[in-house]
């Protein structure tokens, strides 16, 4: 265990401490993201195949329609650009596991040893549903440019310069991604004590309201189909995360003992403690009674 850890774990972690964790946590993470990079920079031809595949079938579709749309760069240094915004974009990627497991970990002090296995498990889990929110962001983005572009009037073309069409693709992804990481921030929240299966039980309309408001904010176009498609996987999450929720707070129910169970107090009545009753009761010492202290 480091000193930071050990600090952390007495829960005395001060400022200038905090500060190195920090720095330390975020060097890791770069780390990992600028060798993402270079990854990126070496498969650049292959990667901008798959970034651009979604614009292609755009691209057929639109001329099955009789309209033109060009994918375009229009400055003297766009190829450039555009190569190290690839590789950024796969070095995060690539290294989302390891900036998901330093990210737990800060945010997560005092872990102890058995407790640790949460961050390896958050990774374990963090990492396939934020790929599974990217791929089915992959998969909605050509239908959403296609309502989009369907707007264009007769005789224009459409000339989308590569950046904006980069600059869109990430900001969808990331919300896909991120949008499916919510149901197991729940999960992380119901294990570490702060919400309870039977609150968020309670809270069944707001939830399902925020994960349509965070849909219709998030899908490119906005419309029903868009908008299902990414509400209805997050919904079916949330659900198994509360069902994981209620399972683990029966399994917190069964272990506590019974004269520890509170839960049918309300929260403005005292509780008794057990053998407080057995206590002899202590007599009031007079002041003016020397004690053996003063003697001495």
């Amino acid at each position: 265990m480091t000193e930071v850890e050990q600090v952390k774990s007495a829960g005395a972690m001060t400022l200038t401490e905090h500060l190195r964790e920090l720095r330390s946590r975020l060097l890791k993470a770069g780390i990992a993201i600028a060798i993402g990079m270079v990854v990126g920079w070496i498969y650049y031809p292959l990667l901008f195949g798959w970034l651009s595949a979604p614009f292609e079938t755009v691209i057929e579709q639109a001329r099955a329609n009789g309209q033109t749309v060009i994918l375009a760069l229009t400055g003297v240094a766009d190829p450039f650009v555009l190569q190290m915004q690839v590789a950024a974009v796969a070095g995060i990627i690539l290294s989302s596991p390891i900036w998901l497991y330093q990210l737990w970990r800060y945010v997560t002090p005092g872990l102890r040893r058995n407790e640790k296995y949460w961050a390896l498990g958050f990774v374990a889990v963090a990492t396939p549903l934020f790929a599974a929110g990217v791929m089915l962001a992959y998969t909605v983005l050509p239908y959403g440019m296609q309502i989009l572009f369907g707007f264009t009037p007769a005789g224009v073309e459409n000339i989308v310069s590569v950046d904006r069409y980069l600059s869109f693709f990430i900001r969808t992804i990331l919300v896909f991604g991120i949008g499916f990481l919510a149901p197991l921030m729940i999960v992380l929240l119901n294990f570490a004590g702060v919400l309870s299966g039977a609150r968020l039980v309670s809270w069944w309309r707001w939830i399902i309201f925020i994960v349509f408001i965070f849909a219709a904010v998030a899908t490119p176009t906005g419309d029903p189909i868009n908008l299902l498609l990414l509400a209805g996987p997050i919904l079916l999450l949330v659900i198994i995360a509360i069902l994981i929720s209620l399972a683990n707070d029966r399994r917190r129910a069964r272990r506590r003992p019974k004269d520890q169970d509170f839960s049918d107090l309300d929260d403005d009545e005292a509780s008794t403690i057990a053998g407080l009753e057995d206590l002899a009761p202590v007599e009031p010492m007079d002041p003016l009674e020397p004690t053996d202290d003063s003697l001495a």
